[in-house]
């Protein structure tokens, strides 16, 4: 008895940290990016122990410099964010540059060798006063039109490839200095004309990790409402755009299947059409309408009894078609994230990144993930 009495606290607490203990880490990298550009984030919503590395959207580019436009809650942000580290303490988090509504000035910034430096230089200087983990750039697009005004010029192609050169070098001297490991990272489209306009082979050198927008194959203003999100070609759309054709034409670009990211959209896009043919499938809308985050569409359209689910077994990709409103709506699923998942690991990609992570704020996707990738 007096030995149970000794030892029983003991046992009692070896037994309570075996069953606290931190999950193994990932064997693919899970990357989240979570937007700052709408103010302060509430990162005790964010499950630090699923992700393997944030990138903080956006930083914007001002007069060739990157500029924190939201200082006062940027920095906020990356205070609070790097508190997630004490739950998950490999967690990575990057700074990421630009995006759809951010990207105009990218192409005056890198035009020359002295803009480059500056650029790179204020960017590394964000990550070092903040102490970050590194630089993600989401130029939309070099070399070809993104968002309307956006400046673009056929050297983009070269100069894409001289920026992530200066920012690796800027980085490279902080490490010096430091003795820490920092990441340079981009999000790229998923078209062929993405990768025409720029040289992969080149800057994948540069590179840790390309994140693949495997997303958006299909907007608002697309002549025909289909799937964006698909892993496989569409029934009925042999041709047509997926995540398996976009990552092969990188890997065929020179980019190393190992850097490969694989993008999961965790929101839906929409269309309402103008009859229920063929449940609004490959089929004209009239207009596009809110397609809604991954939570809204699990817990709300899918427990209305007006949706109606249906399963693209080409495409490996599900979609909603309401038949009283004719609402067509396209998006990621626990069936096609496990798809995506099985895709990663048999073609030895190096993981999945999603856009974004407060469009599934109950993590139904994340968990997904999660289960799928260990």
């Amino acid at each position: 008895m007096r030995y149970v009495k000794y030892y029983g606290p003991v046992l009692a607490l070896l037994l309570l940290g075996l069953a606290f203990r931190p999950a193994a880490p990932l064997p693919k990298v899970v990357i989240g990016y979570v937007g700052g550009y709408r103010g302060l984030v509430d990162v005790s919503t964010i499950n630090a122990a699923q992700l393997t590395h944030i990138n903080y959207a956006f930083v914007n580019i001002d007069k060739g410099r990157a500029w924190l436009t939201n200082e006062r809650t940027d920095t906020v942000n990356f205070r609070k964010l790097n508190t997630l580290k004490t739950i998950n303490p490999s967690l990575k988090i990057l700074i990421s540059i630009g995006g759809w509504a951010w990207s105009e000035n990218f192409s005056d910034a890198v035009l020359t060798e002295a803009g480059r430096r500056l650029f790179a230089h204020t960017a590394v200087d964000i990550v070092r006063k903040y102490k970050l983990d590194g630089v993600d750039i989401d130029w939309e697009y070099p070399g070809i039109p993104g968002e309307e005004g956006n400046v673009y010029r056929p050297e983009d192609k070269q100069n894409f490839t001289l920026m992530f050169k200066a920012i690796r070098a800027s980085l490279d001297t902080l490490q010096r200095q430091t003795g820490k490991k920092y990441l340079l990272t981009t999000a790229v489209g998923g078209s062929k004309s993405c990768v025409d306009h720029t040289e992969m082979d080149k800057a994948q050198q540069y590179l840790d990790y390309v994140n693949i927008m495997t997303y958006d194959y299909k907007t608002e203003g697309s002549t025909t409402a289909g799937h964006h999100t698909n892993l496989y070609a569409a029934t009925g759309d042999a041709g047509g755009s997926s995540a398996d054709r976009s990552i092969r034409l990188y890997i065929e670009a020179g980019v190393p299947a190992s850097k490969i990211v694989m993008g999961i959209a965790f929101y839906g896009r929409a269309w309402q059409m103008k009859d229920a043919e063929n449940n609004g499938l490959n089929r004209k809308p009239v207009k596009g309408v809110r397609g809604g985050g991954y939570t809204q569409i699990k817990d709300s359209l899918l427990t209305s009894g007006g949706y109606v689910r249906y399963w693209d077994d080409s495409a490996k990709a599900p979609y909603l078609f309401h038949p009283l409103k004719n609402i067509f709506l396209t998006y990621d699923d626990d069936n096609s994230v496990q798809h995506k998942c099985a895709y990663v690991k048999q073609q030895e990609l190096a993981g999945v990144m999603f856009w974004e992570y407060s469009s599934d704020p109950k993590g139904y996707l994340l968990h997904c993930i999660n289960k799928e990738l260990r």
